[in-house]
């Protein structure tokens, strides 16, 4: 029970294969007390809240537009008054057009597109974690999810990686402007896992093959193992680590990478 009196705020949660989900479930085994932040998305949103009350019960849900700073710092703290305070947060947000995520990289975007993948994908951390800092225990742990895209241009992954990019720059600057205020920020790097935002990845069984090929694990990995990895980083188990980004991909970063030709 890692995270006994644990308080935390999920974001990102679509369905019951999204990571945030998994994060929730291992973070529940552990002990620790949760609220969510889901995205406003009509039916979409009423099917959500609707597993989290069935999976989570008890736990506030709140709906939050990514996209604007008011409704994030309204729901971060409406999450902090029903828990009593916050000890952790996780960002699980990100999103690109379609269009921006396919073919070449330069051939499919423009301002707009990449405009929208950065602010969706990366400034939102930021974001959340300005309003969360007013309720943060002495000790809190920020996680973000990110991607092996971040560190290396992989077919079809195009604006989404300059995103991740982003995003991990950000958790090392947060962590860096954070930290005098005891508060840790961190990523995991997951390796390719069926989930909705997958489903939208160009070739996406070829990119899962090839990870069971090449990793050292030899295998895939699950979602769970991602959530195991975010419980301890919210743990204070993980209490001198931050500014990391942690990689739980059955050792796939340390390959020599994807071969477009299998």
């Amino acid at each position: 029970m890692i995270l006994q009196k644990k308080r935390l705020l999920i974001t990102g949660v679509r369905n019951r294969r999204s990571l945030a989900h998994a994060v929730a479930v291992s973070a529940l085994a552990q002990g620790a007390q949760l609220a969510f932040a889901v995205q406003p998305v009509d039916k979409a949103h009423d099917k959500t809240t609707a597993i989290l009350n069935e999976d989570f019960p008890g736990a506030p849900v709140l709906q939050c537009d990514a996209a604007n700073d008011d409704a994030i710092e309204a729901a971060v703290t409406a999450a902090a008054t029903a828990l009593g305070g916050l000890d952790g947060l996780l960002h699980a947000i990100a999103f690109a057009n379609r269009e921006s995520i396919s073919g070449g990289y330069h051939e499919h975007i423009d301002r707009d597109g990449f405009a929208l993948a950065l602010d969706i994908s990366a400034y939102t951390m930021t974001a959340f974690a300005k309003a969360a800092l007013p309720h943060l225990s002495a000790g809190g742990s920020l996680v973000t999810l990110t991607y092996l895209g971040a560190e290396r241009a992989l077919p079809n992954y195009n604006v989404m990686g300059v995103a991740k990019a982003a995003l991990e720059a950000s958790v090392r600057y947060l962590a860096f402007s954070m930290g005098k205020d005891n508060v840790r920020v961190n990523a995991v790097s997951a390796g390719p896992v069926k989930t909705l935002a997958a489903a939208g990845i160009g070739d996406f069984s070829k990119i899962l093959k090839q990870v069971q090929q090449q990793a050292p694990l030899k295998r895939n990995i699950s979602a769970d193992e991602v959530g195991d990895a975010v419980a301890f980083l919210f743990s204070d188990l993980s209490r001198g680590i931050s500014g990391e980004v942690v990689h739980v991909d059955a050792g796939f970063h340390i390959t020599a990478g994807f071969n477009e030709e299998q």
